[in-house]
Order: C-alpha cells, then structure tokens, then sequence
C-alpha cells in the first residue's frame, strides 16, 4: 500500500514537472515570436523611413529645379544682384527644411535600427533557452524522467548592446548631422555665387 502511494506521488510530481516544461516550452515560444515579430516589425519601419529619405529628396531636387529654372528663364537685362536675394533666401531655407528633415529621418532610422538590435539579442537569448529547454526534455524523455526546470529559465530581461554600440550610432549621427551641415554651408554659398555672378 505504501508503494502504491509513494508510486502515485511520483506520477503526480512527474506529470507536475511535465506541465510545468510545457507552459516553460510555451512561454518560451510565445517570447521567440513576440521578439521575432518586433524585429521584423523595425525592419519595416527602417525601410519606410528610407523610402521616406528618397521622397524628400525628390522632392528637394524638383523645388531647386523650378527656382534655379524660374531664375534662368529671366532676362539677363533685367537681372541684377540685388534682384537675386529673393531667390538666395528662398534656397537658403528650402536648404535648411531639407536638411532638418534629413536630420530627423536619419535620427528616427539610427533609433530604429538600434531598436531591433535590442530585439535581435533578446531573440537569441530566447531561442537558446528554448533550445536548452527542448534538448533537456529530449534527453529526459529517452530516460523516462520527468525533466526539471533550471532556475531563471523563463527570466528573459529586454536586452541591450553594449555602450560601444550605441556610441557608434552617436558618432555615425553626429557625421550625418556635420556633413548635412557643410553641404548646406556649400550650397548657400555656391547658390549666392551661381546667382550673383
């Protein structure tokens, strides 16, 4: 009778043990796919801040295509320096729109692409446990023991890189930022020469 009850404690404990891996199994699944989803959910919102540079920048060239052609079409006779200014000032701020929403899109895409690098680990941290988790309860099923669960297997914080990776987004964002900066300094003064001269 005792080994009756000590027989049907350990199938109890045993089936326990087995739900338990199975909840842990898809607890595990469940943070593969969410962090899965977040990362391609990043991609997509890289690529459409991409498409959104391309458009800006279309855009841009065609409002210096009609404001340089506008400015060529006019008569030499009547066309002064001074006549120019308007046209100077124009450019100088449709540079400077341009080149603050090329700032902020750039911003957004470096923040993106940080963003699914913090999904990526987390990922691969979860893809290990589950892997560890799946392997353990193979090996336990080809001994016939119930396979138990290591401590802090479904702990699985948000991971981050390391300083050095967000100091390479700074410093890649801080080039972007001074190139934009010298282009437009290059474009206002060869704009006021092109139209003075």
């Amino acid at each position: 009778m005792a080994a009756e009850a000590t027989l049907c404690e350990c199938g109890h404990v045993a089936t326990e043990e087995l739900s338990t891996v199975a909840a842990a199994i898809r607890s595990l699944s469940a943070i593969v796919e969410l962090h899965l989803g977040k990362t391609m959910e990043k991609k997509r919102a890289v690529d459409a801040q991409k498409k959104e540079m391309w458009r800006l920048f279309q855009l841009f060239f065609l409002f210096l295509a009609v404001v340089l052609a506008a400015q060529l079409g006019s008569t030499p006779d009547r066309l002064r320096c001074r006549h120019c200014w308007a046209p100077i000032g124009l450019l100088s701020l449709g540079h400077l729109a341009f080149y603050a929403a090329a700032a902020q899109t750039l911003r957004c895409i470096h923040g993106f692409k940080y963003q699914r690098r913090c999904h990526k680990l987390t990922l691969a941290v979860a893809t290990d446990r589950l892997k560890l988790l799946l392997t353990r309860c193979s090996m336990a099923a080809e001994e016939d023991t119930a396979a138990a669960l290591l401590p802090g297997v479904l702990e699985i914080n948000y991971q981050k890189p390391p300083e050095s990776y967000l100091g390479k987004f700074r410093w890649s964002w801080a080039l972007h930022f001074g190139l934009l900066m010298c282009t437009f300094v290059f474009m206002v003064s060869t704009t006021v020469v092109v139209l003075c001269l």
